[in-house]
């Protein structure tokens, strides 16, 4: 079997309706996709509140409605560019696309012979982990800007209380 797997990379910080539309886009392109959680070993910090694990869960529970096969698969930074591809490499099963707005990340799979194709941002004022992070902390209204699969998810994790716990935190 020769499956057209594709590579789509994130820090998902959190997982919402922006990155949720590019993945049901590509699902329409591919087999299967494999997803990567980028800066994997950080958490509880005002950029990257949420564990891995946290946001392995907010992926696969939201793309239970979506008929694809999907890999949610951490990665861990390296902070070496140019080793950074045959990292992810050696964690993912194999993909001949790369989807990606960032163009370190474009210009990294270029250079290493891969496929790398863009997909319009979706309403990227609202749909960008730091917005949703700042409406948190500020009580306004986030819910519409996830799918329901992670609002769940940040009830059960109690990521708000989590969110201003690490603001106090960070102002002393």
């Amino acid at each position: 079997m020769n499956l057209n797997r594709a590579f789509y990379t994130g820090r998902f910080q959190p997982y919402h309706n922006g990155h949720h539309g590019i993945i049901k886009k590509i699902a329409k392109e591919v087999d299967e996709i494999v997803i990567g959680i980028g800066s994997a070993q950080f958490s509880h910090t005002l950029e990257d509140p949420f564990t891995a694990g946290e946001r392995v869960m907010m992926i696969t529970r939201s793309l239970k409605e979506l008929d694809i096969t999907c890999y949610v698969i951490p990665i861990e930074d390296i902070n070496r560019n140019s080793l950074w591809v045959s990292h992810v490499k050696s964690m993912t099963p194999p993909f001949k696309v790369v989807y990606s707005n960032n163009p370190l990340v474009q210009r990294l799979f270029k250079e290493e012979g891969t496929n790398v194709r863009t997909l319009p941002l979706l309403n990227r004022e609202e749909y960008a982990g730091e917005e949703i992070r700042r409406r948190i902390l500020r009580d306004e209204k986030w819910e519409d800007l996830v799918p329901k699969a992670v609002v769940e998810v940040m009830k059960e994790i109690d990521a708000v209380e989590r969110l201003k716990t690490i603001e106090k935190t960070d102002k002393l």
